[in-house]
């Protein structure tokens, strides 16, 4: 049976459809917006891996070219590697979706979002998470939804839902923001400098949207009417908690409250683990426990063995214990796992200039997160490409973000740049982007690279200072500085904590993660995640306010270390210098086969990009070599002036003077009479081919050939006198007949004109 929903939004329909597509899938559907198609499916498996204690869901949102109408670049001209936007997407998606799964359903789930169509003005990523809820309400998947998804920008002072692409360049903000009926779970984007007040009307107006979506969402579900399937309990952690919790609970509080550091706390709860396995070792057969055939088998035939077979189990039941006390320790003593109040930021140090031959760098650690940054200055030929469904265009500014396993203490393998190392490097260069210059201020390509060092907690805020000082370091002549801090929070009913400057186990152990950057005047980016299922404006009003304070108190500590960008560039950047030329100019520059700007290439050093409108940017790490390239191209446009002096050289001797090139490309002849101040029978008695001379440019004629002078800058010369000498030759020259009209002359100017045209 087919099922169609649709609602207006934005002013544009928006349609949900199933039973026509994928009718295999758990669940399917088609989702339409303008033009733009996305179909959503979800598998899940019905069986579930014993002893598995997370849920295995995997969300890939994947774009199809054909969707708008293109086919790949590449050798095989199939769809490959997901790109960074599609990477991008997933996550936009699967953070909303995740917490709304219900505590205990661990099957291993499976949601693909595919773009099958494309018009190109409307964003697919929001239909994705659409989609996904709608398919997942469906289906048989225990799913505590709907949840939707919309993107809210800003526009002449109005807030409007779902911009278009081309209205996004106007919008003072960017974010999308996921929702259920009730409240916020999920927020990510960039604004320029907002206040926390507007971004609270933002989120509010968001949410009035995302209800609607809902609602639509509910609809669809009733009229599917497809029953859920049922969550296994797991009756044996049950009967194991009292049990571990007796043993342990004692232990772990005092780990909780008086082991500050991360490492020592973690050894702790490891000599934890192994003495509460030892403890049921010894209480086992106290226990009463109803247990499967297999496990009664094993635990009659030894005890010990059935506690050993158990220890993921046992670890998941202190996780939960540790989990609570963590949380009752800091709602009801103000305290967290290392020793700070819920405002207070941890230690910050800053240095600028630590690595030598990078353009600029910087090293910034809070606490027990560190992270070292680079800063590059490259030229309009390092800009990023950027293609997918949308026109190819090029990135002038990119921040990638590294997370090696040492900095969390581990051993791990090295590929391919992981979603979690994409998602931060955005979020981190959408909170920098806008406190760039303009390209046409600072003719740059610029990438940061952050390196974490050391990693517990808000390791992507780090990045930001870190990118930051490094811009600055680099002499980037960047707004404003930036600052980012992460907000936790801790609720149980009517209690509320919201953290500063949170820790690893602070965001793993508790229920948010609100990443907010800015500077002193507005925020640039932020990223909120919520693990419960969603929470008030009050709280994030409260988180907002409180991120502003610490951001402030982080912008201060940087000011201290360097607090403008310094004036000059590092020696080994490259200079770049900016011309303009008239547009009909450009290919006298490139010249014919590009062969002219080659060749200023090869003699100069220099790497030179010319714009359509006209605008050279010259790139050269070597002044001299800038230098040069610049009066080149700057005598390749110069327009000949009458009365000027120039250095030119013989091209060609002819009997009545000699053709010499002044300006690259231009000629002019200078007469026989005007080679020197005494008489010249021949032209090759004073001059030959290749000579360099200076002339003056005397006259330019009404078929614009350039007349040259070379005695006009000899001593002795006399205008007077010579206007005089030129006068009698005019009288006493015989009239010329109609096929030999302008002499020997005509030749060289004839050539003239068709060199110029």
């Amino acid at each position: 049976m087919v099922i169609r929903k649709e609602i207006e939004i934005g002013g544009r329909i928006l349609s949900i459809e199933t039973g026509k597509y994928a009718k295999q899938a758990d669940g399917a559907v088609m989702v339409r917006y303008g033009d733009t198609m996305v179909l959503a499916s979800v598998v899940a498996k019905k069986e579930i891996v014993e002893g598995q204690d997370f849920l295995p869901l995997q969300v890939e949102y994947r774009e199809k070219t054909a969707a708008a109408g293109k086919i790949p670049g590449g050798f095989f001209k199939r769809e490959g590697r997901p790109t960074e936007k599609e990477i991008l997407s997933s996550r936009l998606i699967d953070r909303p979706i995740r917490p709304m799964f219900p505590e205990g359903y661990k099957s291993e789930t499976q949601i693909l979002l595919t773009v099958f169509s494309s018009d190109q003005e409307n964003d697919a990523d929001f239909l994705g998470a659409l989609g996904a809820s709608s398919a997942l309400m469906i289906s048989d998947i225990p799913f505590s939804g709907p949840i939707a998804e919309v993107r809210v920008g800003k526009i002449d002072g109005n807030l409007i839902v779902n911009p278009t692409f081309s209205q996004l360049p106007s919008s003072s903000m960017d974010i999308m923001v996921a929702g259920t009926t009730t409240s916020i779970v999920m927020v990510e984007g960039e604004t320029k400098e907002i206040s926390e007040q507007d971004m609270l009307e933002a989120l509010r107006f968001a949410q009035e949207n995302i209800k609607k979506l809902c609602a639509l969402q509910i609809e669809f579900q009733n009229e599917s009417n497809r029953p859920k399937r049922e969550i296994p309990v797991n009756q044996l952690k049950n009967q194991l908690n009292d049990a571990v919790s007796k043993i342990a609970r004692d232990k772990v509080r005092t780990a909780t409250h008086q082991i500050l550091m991360k490492e020592e706390r973690s050894k702790a709860n490891e000599e934890i683990l192994l003495t509460t396995i030892e403890g049921l070792k010894s209480a086992i057969t106290s226990v009463a426990l109803k247990l499967n055939d297999k496990d009664n088998a094993l635990y009659h035939e030894s005890p010990a063995a059935f506690v050993e077979d158990k220890k993921d189990l046992i670890a998941d039941i202190l996780h939960d214990i540790e989990y609570e006390e963590m949380r009752k320790m800091i709602l009801d003593e103000g305290k967290r796992l290392d020793g700070r109040g819920v405002k207070d930021v941890r230690p910050i140090t800053c240095e600028i200039g630590l690595l030598p031959r990078t353009h600029g760098s910087a090293l910034f650690t809070r606490g027990e997160t560190q992270s070292l940054t680079s800063a590059t200055l490259g030229t309009k030929l390092d800009e990023q490409i950027l293609d997918g469904l949308q026109p190819e265009s090029t990135k002038r500014f990119m921040l990638h973000y590294n997370f090696p396993p040492f900095s969390v203490g581990e051993v791990g393998r090295l590929g391919s740049t992981g979603r979690r190392e994409i998602g931060h490097g955005n979020l981190a260069e959408r909170s920098l982007k806008n406190v760039l210059p303009l390209e046409e201020e600072f003719p740059y390509t610029i990438r940061i690279v952050s390196d974490i060092l050391e990693s517990n907690g808000s390791s992507s805020m780090a990045t930001v200072c870190a990118g930051t000082l490094a811009l600055m370091d680099a002499g980037v002549p960047i707004k404003k500085p930036v600052a980012g801090i992460a907000m936790g929070l801790i609720k149980e009913a009517d209690k509320v904590a919201v953290l500063s400057d949170i820790l690893g186990n602070e965001d793993h152990l508790g229920d948010m993660d609100f990443k907010v950057s800015g500077t002193r005047d507005g925020i640039t980016g932020l990223q909120m995640d919520i693990k419960i299922q969603g929470i008030s404006f009050d709280i994030i009003e409260r988180a907002l306010m409180q991120a502003k304070d610490g951001r402030f108190h982080i912008l201060g500590i940087m000011e201290q270390t360097i607090n403008e960008p310094r004036k000059e560039l590092s020696k080994y950047a490259p200079r770049l210098t900016t011309l303009k030329i008239p547009v009909d100019m450009i290919g006298t520059v490139i010249g014919p086969g590009g062969k002219m700007i080659r060749q200023i290439v090869k003699d100069t050093g220099a790497e030179i990009n010319i714009e359509d409108d006209g605008t050279i940017v010259i790139a050269s790490v070597s002044a001299e070599g800038s230098d040069k390239a610049q009066q080149i191209i700057s005598k390749l446009v110069e327009a000949p002036v009458v009365g000027k002096t120039y250095k030119g050289k013989v091209t060609r001797l002819m009997d009545f003077g000699a053709f010499v090139e002044f300006l690259p490309g231009k000629e002019g002849l200078v007469h026989i009479s005007h080679l020197d101040v005494n008489r010249v029978n021949k032209v090759s008695d004073i001059l030959k081919v290749g000579d360099e001379i200076e002339v003056k440019l005397i006259k330019i004629d009404d078929e614009g050939r350039n007349n040259l002078s070379r005695k006009a800058l000899m001593p002795g010369y006399d205008p007077e006198q010579e206007a005089l000498r030129e006068a009698e030759r005019k009288r006493d020259r015989p009239p010329r007949r109609d096929g030999d009209r302008n002499g020997g002359h005509r030749g060289g100017g004839g050539h003239h004109r068709s060199h110029r045209d």
